[in-house]
């Protein structure tokens, strides 16, 4: 089976949850009509369906191959990269001023959700690179923008972000790598990196790593770490490739998934040092990477929504296809299709339940970042940019946990045949298991959730998402179809429910993340799926209203959509029970703080 993107789904989700008619009155987005906006999705769609998806499969078989510092890419993936370069996808939302199309994140964020969908493997490229250009962008001097941004925005180089070594995993104050002042200004970088996506490949000409390094007069711990921009080849001038630099790939990891995709070990400097350009100040590198690794975060929550989609596209078709066993309400004396059977069908809708909540979430975020770029107002895009940056950890921790949830399932509606790698449905679960562990893990999404972006403002952006949640209520309560649909007052009910459990936990984390940190800490992973839960509950409550008033227009298509939404009210909100009593019970005898370390 191939993939079919769920284009209705995503217009849907765009027009009538996430406010594409708003983000095309703002400066600068008039284009993003949504007319263009179909236009773009089907063009996408496109070149997801018939190129990339048919070599996912491929790719998984037949990986990247190393050979004397050199990676070959899998089979056919030059050739789509090609593709995808002449299409002018990688620069769909970079600006116009660098050879980019300058358009909103809202309408590049359903297009980034198909390259994964279609193939995780070939899309974590473009992605690292969407990362290299933001960090540019936001740091680089006029000489670096105009001599790297083109040729990235482009696609004809990519980049990639190289912050962990040997000894540091995500602890990035241990960074040992050096970067040493040279007459010219520019630096010689040393050191070693590993777990570098695409570090090393044969798809583009040039390869632009951004590192964090030191220099020599650097202070000790997280205030001392640089960025340095080192490529593979140094450029000249006139953009034309110039001499090789001094980084070489010593080999590449054979991985339980994504195993097109080459993870580089890459060395810096073994034969004198490699040539590199300081982005922004000295020791504020880390502050200008994590702009690479909020647009690297964002990207992956939507692989993670991709390969769910991709694998409820799947099992739902092998549910459709499978006979198997008579229907339990004794309807038939002969074997059914199992997606007769209750539970398949339970299965089916909690996979579909998820994806397209998490799919609401991540294009609501994407809209407040266009309106926190673009909206005229200096306090109206404050406001959206905390909102965004509130979203971000959300959008990565929630959505990809839920998309190994959902391979997972998918797994089993295959039942053994599940579990045979030929059938499919094992890659994708192979491929989500590393969603929740790259570009930080769900652990550390939640410690910024819960430290950066409720403790902070003292729960400032986390009690205006509650106040919204309460509009959304008051919306499902005066609505006509209230007393006479199940859906709406399922949907109130664990929604408010819900919505009260949200509001609990962010008051327990507020009183005791000072007096007692380590049971706050305790439970910020349940605090971030709480958290994902209750939002997505809210962006399906505002889907159910949404898709009543225009039912009529198509009643298969949006009786789906408030199907959707009742399922998720009654089978996934009332999970937000339960992890509002893991938060409150981290700091009782009855809490993980009760076992010690020596009981492990």
């Amino acid at each position: 089976m191939t993939y079919t993107s769920p284009i209705r789904d995503m217009m849907f989700v765009m027009t009538e949850l996430s406010g594409l008619d708003a983000i095309t009155a703002l400066p600068g987005c008039a284009d993003a009509t949504r007319d263009t906006a179909q236009a773009i999705l089907d063009e996408s769609a496109r070149l997801c369906g018939e190129v990339l998806a048919p070599l996912n499969a491929a790719g998984d078989r037949q990986p990247p191959v190393w050979r004397d510092g050199a990676v070959s890419a899998s089979p056919g993936f030059g050739k789509a990269f090609a593709q995808f370069v002449e299409g002018g996808w990688q620069g769909l939302m970079h600006p116009a001023e660098f050879g980019g199309q300058g358009l909103p994140k809202l309408l590049a964020a359903p297009c980034l959700e198909m390259l994964m969908a279609a193939n995780l493997s070939f899309g974590t490229c473009p992605s690292l690179t969407d990362g290299a250009i933001e960090a540019l962008l936001l740091a680089g001097s006029d000489e670096q923008k105009a001599r790297y941004l083109p040729k990235l925005i482009s696609g004809e180089w990519t980049g990639t972000m190289n912050l962990t070594e040997p000894q540091a995993g995500s602890d990035l104050a241990l960074l040992r790598a050096r970067a040493e002042p040279a007459e010219d200004g520019s630096y010689r970088v040393f050191g070693t990196k590993i777990f570098i996506t695409w570090g090393e490949h044969d798809m583009a000409s040039n390869i632009v790593h951004l590192v964090l390094a030191r220099t020599p007069d650097a202070p000790e711990g997280i205030k001392g770490i640089s960025l340095f921009l080192v490529p593979k080849f140094l450029p000249h001038a006139d953009g034309s490739l110039g001499a090789r630099n001094d980084v070489q790939c010593v080999s590449i990891e054979h991985k339980l998934g994504i195993r097109a995709s080459p993870t580089a070990v890459l060395q810096f400097g073994d034969r004198g040092g490699a040539t590199g350009f300081l982005i922004g100040e000295k020791n504020r590198g880390l502050e200008t990477m994590f702009v690479m690794m909020n647009a690297a975060r964002f990207a992956v929550g939507l692989q993670g929504i991709g390969v769910a989609d991709r694998a409820y596209q799947k099992a739902a078709a092998y549910a459709k296809e499978r006979v198997q066993s008579r229907p339990v309400d004794g309807s038939s004396e002969r074997a059914v299709p199992i997606i007769r059977h209750p539970d398949v069908k339970r299965m089916l809708a909690t996979m579909r339940a998820l994806t397209e909540g998490a799919r609401a979430v991540a294009y609501a975020a994407a809209s407040h970042h266009d309106l926190a770029q673009h909206h005229p107002d200096n306090a109206v895009r404050a406001e959206h940019r905390a909102v965004y940056e509130y979203l971000v950890p959300i959008v990565k921790g929630w959505s990809t946990e839920l998309s190994v949830e959902v391979a997972s399932i998918g797994v089993q509606v295959h039942g053994g045949m599940g579990f045979i790698e030929e059938t499919g449905a094992a890659q994708y679960y192979r491929d989500a298991r590393i969603l929740p562990i790259y570009e930080g893990t769900t652990a550390i999404q939640a410690n910024d959730l819960l430290g950066r972006k409720t403790l902070r403002d003292r729960g400032a952006v986390a009690t205006q998402m509650l106040a919204r949640i309460g509009e959304t209520l008051a919306e499902l309560r005066a609505h006509p179809a209230f007393g006479t649909r199940p859906a709406f007052a399922a949907m109130h009910r664990q929604l408010d429910a819900g919505r009260a459990a949200l509001a609990r936990a962010i008051d327990f984390v507020l009183t005791h993340a000072e007096s007692d940190p380590n049971a706050a800490y305790a439970g910020s992973v349940p605090y971030l799926l709480l958290s994902g839960v209750v939002l997505c509950g809210w962006q399906m409550a505002r889907a159910l209203i949404a898709a009543s008033a225009i039912e009529a227009r198509d009643p298969l298509f949006y009786g789906a959509k408030i199907a959707t939404a009742q399922f998720y009210a009654t089978h996934i909100l009332p999970r937000a029970l339960t992890l509002e009593v893991a938060i409150l019970s981290a700091r009782g005898d009855d809490g993980v703080l009760a076992l010690h370390d020596e009981q492990f």
